[in-house]
């Protein structure tokens, strides 16, 4: 239930390959995931039917936490009794990832680049990992796999919750033989109260990690500091500061690229050059390599030399759809499109872009469209990294109608901000007119570059695609 999302629908092509029937329901049908599904023999129907489902009599119904109750697939499989149901982590625990060495990348940030850079390691040294990647990848080329049982599985461990029948968040299913813990903010203001929440659950998550296991830590991220020691199993932590036990050094970024090293307990161990922006990447690199070394030394290391893991694979390494995705480059005008909807990956992609397009007039354009971001919990922060650009641009306000006013983000309060320090910006009452005013003001020349940078998780109705089309012609 719930098959054309991208967890879900990934989820279901693996129990395809692992040889079961699978038939998949969702509100709207829609590629691209729809025609996959539909390429590896899954039957997917429109809507929701409780005779249609009663008729299939399935073993097992997979539940997307997008099910609430009042659906009535729901509800008949509720009053029936009959039939088998579960939670999609439930379910890649019990038929993927059991008896597999599971590595789960969680974090608030860059947990589906991470997750891609630890699959594209271990293939290019030479194993055939399985993978559950949430979003699209460019590399590996795709966004699941099975692999070989007795090669490590790489899954995405999202801190968000797993059905509305069980609200634990959905890496508590996962298992993890080695865990990646890549930072930790307050988000998801609908489920958790507050940053004590969110790292109450990373606790919870930590605890899962065997004594034989081992935890790869941020080790520059003060709220994953303040979970405090983990004596129950291994620990190795990962950035830029001192206390680290695996460094990024000597990190540099301009028009041509980056470049930064990476060391192992004081001991030099490679030099990265590659494409992909901002330290914020470097840093999911240095994580996933350092968990791929650590489930590919032999069980009882305890890790004190310089792997032998190579990672010249990481210069040809593409990244992920919708991660800082370059959709139009011109002398006059490049676009990108990110999946930022956290003020803190706005900051880090903007200041970025400074270095990568040096010169360059940098304008962001923001839709207010997750459960957080919609809301006024981080609209300070908000207006801090947006601040980092020279023009803003504020889309609507995603399902509004759902807020109460005192609670929802504040576009005029925002846009007031940010011009009396000095920035042009502006918003509209919906998309479509943003999209016209963003029009009329991005003519540019090669004497003047300009640089627009599209935020959004969602759809930003379709503007981004109008955008750069309007700018091909």
């Amino acid at each position: 239930m719930g098959v054309c999302g991208t967890a879900m629908g990934n989820a279901a092509l693996l129990a395809r390959a692992a040889g079961h029937e699978v038939v998949g329901a969702d509100q709207g049908v829609y590629p691209p995931m729809s025609d996959v599904l539909s390429a590896a023999g899954i039957t997917v129907h429109a809507g929701y039917d409780p005779a249609r489902l009663q008729t299939l009599a399935p073993d097992l119904v997979v539940i997307g936490n997008a099910m609430s109750r009042g659906n009535a697939e729901v509800e008949w499989l509720l009053d029936g009794g009959t039939l088998a149901f579960t939670s999609l982590p439930a379910f890649l625990h019990d038929h993927v990832l059991h008896g597999r060495r599971n590595l789960v990348v969680a974090g608030t940030h860059g947990k589906t680049t991470t997750t891609a850079l630890a699959a594209f390691l271990l293939r290019a040294a030479g194993k055939d990992p399985g993978f559950l990647i949430g979003g699209v990848p460019l590399d590996p080329p795709t966004g699941h796999h099975l692999g070989t049982a007795a090669d490590p599985f790489v899954i995405e461990g999202d801190e968000y919750d797993s059905a509305f029948f069980d609200k634990r968040s959905k890496f508590i299913h996962y298992a993890p033989r080695v865990a990646i813990l890549n930072n930790l903010e307050f988000d998801h203001a609908d489920i958790f109260r507050d940053l004590a929440d969110v790292q109450r659950t990373f606790s919870h998550f930590a605890r899962i990690v065997p004594r034989s296991g081992w935890i790869v830590m941020n080790g520059d991220d003060e709220n994953l500091r303040a979970l405090g020691p983990m004596p129950w199993t291994q620990v190795l932590r990962v950035g830029t500061g001192e206390i680290n036990e695996v460094r990024l050094v000597d990190f540099t970024e301009s028009p041509q690229g980056v470049r930064f090293r990476l060391t192992w307990r004081g001991q030099a161990w490679t030099e990265v050059t590659w494409d992909l922006p901002g330290i914020y990447n470097a840093r999911n690199a240095a994580m996933a390599a350092t968990a791929v070394a650590l489930l590919l030394v032999p069980a009882g290391s305890d890790a004190a030399t310089v792997p032998s893991l190579r990672l010249d694979a990481l210069a040809r390494f593409r990244g992920v759809k919708r991660r800082q995705e370059v959709l139009l480059q011109t002398p006059g005008l490049t676009v990108v499109e990110d999946f930022g909807h956290h003020p803190t990956a706005l900051a880090e992609t903007l200041r970025s872009f400074r270095a990568r397009f040096p010169g360059a007039r940098l304008t962001a354009v923001f839709e207010p469209r997750s459960n957080t971001a919609r809301t006024r919990v981080l609209q300070p922060a908000f207006i801090e990294a947006l601040a980092l650009a020279d023009d803003i641009y504020l889309g609507a306000v995603n399902r509004v109608e759902k807020l109460a006013e005192a609670e929802r983000f504040d576009p005029a309060a925002v846009i007031g901000s940010l011009t009396a320090r000095g920035r042009k910006a502006l918003t509209a009452p919906t998309n479509s007119q943003l999209l016209q005013e963003l029009l009329r003001n991005s003519v540019t020349n090669q004497k003047d570059p300009r640089v627009v940078v599209f935020f959004t998780n969602g759809s930003f109705d379709g503007i981004i695609a109008e955008f750069v089309h309007a700018r091909r012609l």
